[in-house]
């Protein structure tokens, strides 16, 4: 009998002992790998990118980052967790929310972001998803979670917040609006939009890394005390808690499959920006 696995991009072959490997979890990354392994290794390499990576029928990896498949979870569902996932997944665990607080994804109908709306809303967190493309965000509206569903082009920030207030019977400005936003694009409008959502003392996650940065406002840091964390994929701790609360939850990506003969057909379906995730499954014929 053969075991289903999937493994993550980061990391193969941490080195184990630089102060990152050795570090283990702490206060603030609970979900920190044990000593001896960690994602933030610098001398780790990345599957597809510093190496080889999983467009192909097999492949050499690191036998630390591999995570049983449960059952109910086809391999082309946990590749998409095995990347995606994971990412928004780890992400959500660094807002550090508890249930029924409020929490925004900037970028829901992405291939990250409506899985975050999932996982999110199974969280039992109020979420509200920002997108400003009409693909996209029918994507999200059509996974039907109780999610608040914003096009960014109709509403502002402010409408959002002052909507968020009267439901919630705030009258304060500086108490409406979100306890934590996700940011996804790699856009400066999209990082003020966020910011915007959020209330003060909230928290702003980045996932996207824009080659140029984002702009960054002082006054929301030290008048809102505002918060401004990154996330980087997940811990193999992390891999392999989001493989059970998708299989537990029924967590699944929309997705559209190509065979790997197909792969520049995907990567030219990827440029349409038309949200979800597009996946090469080896099992389809040339």
């Amino acid at each position: 009998m053969r075991d289903r696995v999937g493994v993550p991009g980061r990391s193969y072959q941490p080195c184990g002992e630089c102060f990152e490997c050795a570090a283990g979890p702490a206060p603030e990354t609970p979900d920190a790998d044990p000593p001896g392994y960690s994602v933030y290794c610098s001398t780790a390499l990345n599957n597809g990118i510093s190496r080889d990576g999983g467009f192909r029928e097999y492949a050499v990896v690191d036998s630390r980052q591999l995570s049983l498949i449960p059952d109910g979870l086809s391999a082309v569902d946990t590749a998409v967790l095995m990347c995606a996932g994971v990412t928004i997944y780890g992400a959500l665990k660094r807002c550090a929310l508890r249930p029924g607080q409020r929490i925004g994804i900037v970028g829901c109908g992405g291939g990250l972001g409506h899985l975050g709306l999932q996982f999110a809303t199974e969280m039992g967190l109020k979420v509200v998803g920002v997108d400003n493309a009409d693909a996209p965000l029918k994507l999200a509206r059509d996974l039907a979670t109780p999610a608040r569903i914003v096009d960014a082009r109709v509403e502002s920030a402010d409408e959002v917040v002052t909507k968020l207030g009267e439901e919630d019977g705030k009258r304060d400005r500086a108490d409406m609006g979100l306890d934590s936003v996700i940011i996804l694009p790699e856009s400066q409008k999209a990082f003020d939009y966020g910011v915007g959502l959020l209330r003060n003392h909230g928290r702003c996650v980045l996932v996207s890394f824009p080659e140029r940065g984002f702009h960054i406002s002082a006054r929301d840091v030290v008048f809102r005390d505002i918060s401004i964390v990154g996330s980087l994929v997940g811990s193999n701790k992390t891999s392999r808690e989001v493989l059970q609360f998708a299989a537990e939850h029924g967590v699944k990506a929309v997705l559209k499959t190509f065979s790997l003969a197909k792969l520049n057909d995907l990567v030219t379906e990827y440029h349409k920006g038309e949200g979800g995730k597009l996946v090469i499954d080896m099992s389809l014929p040339d």
